[in-house]
């Protein structure tokens, strides 16, 4: 049985969201972080060598990484999926750049800005910068098309909806600004199979959708 451990407000709300998209069955464990650090509890450390979330069980197989999770269950359990476009399919490569961008770029931009924070400083600007980039690119995308992967959801959306919404948690941005960024907040939270997810993953905590 393939299993979910996910930490409470965490990036591992992709593959819950991921799983229910994709209608297969997945045994999900729910782990609270530690009061103190805020970090991952012992319980799910013990799990994998990163000590961090997401994390899968799939049998004996033990895999962290959300691109590589989403890449594992894809191909393992449904590699015919629309949620990922082939080669010849015209969004094949923009599904690709978003894809990508969401943990490479965006992520990191997300994970420096906490760093940065937590030692009471300022961000540089050349790093702020990166991180303006990348938000107005963001809108700019979703004025072009209805997903970031193109004409339709794909893996790639599945990757950056963490970002957008419950990472925003962390910080005070919002997002009055930013209208074609709304509007596809508003085309995902429609979707049943992220509000079954988000409900599932983050009981009491509703998804931060504008």
């Amino acid at each position: 049985m393939l299993t979910i451990h996910h930490l409470r407000i965490s990036q591992s709300e992709r593959i819950v969201w991921l799983c229910e998209e994709l209608g297969i069955e997945y045994d999900l464990k729910l782990y609270n972080r530690d009061p103190e650090t805020r970090l991952a509890p012992a319980e799910l450390k013990a799990i994998h060598p990163m000590e961090v979330a997401p994390v899968i069980t799939d049998g004996d197989l033990v895999l962290g990484e959300s691109g590589a999770i989403v890449e594992y269950i894809v191909g393992k359990y449904a590699p015919e999926t629309d949620l990922v476009p082939g080669p010849d399919d015209p969004d094949f490569a923009d599904h690709l750049y978003w894809f990508h961008f969401a943990n490479a770029t965006f992520m990191t931009n997300g994970m420096m800005q906490i760093a940065v924070n937590a030692v009471g400083a300022d961000m540089p600007a050349p790093l702020m910068k990166r991180v303006t980039n990348a938000w107005a690119q963001i809108e700019r995308r979703l004025g072009e098309a209805d997903y970031f992967g193109g004409r339709r959801l794909t893996t790639a959306d599945i990757m950056m909806v963490f970002q957008l919404t419950t990472s925003r948690a962390f910080s005070e941005m919002g997002i009055d600004h930013m209208p074609n960024l709304k509007a596809y907040l508003k085309r995902i939270g429609s979707r049943e199979a992220y509000r079954t997810a988000m409900a599932k993953a983050e009981p009491g905590f509703p998804p931060k959708l504008d």
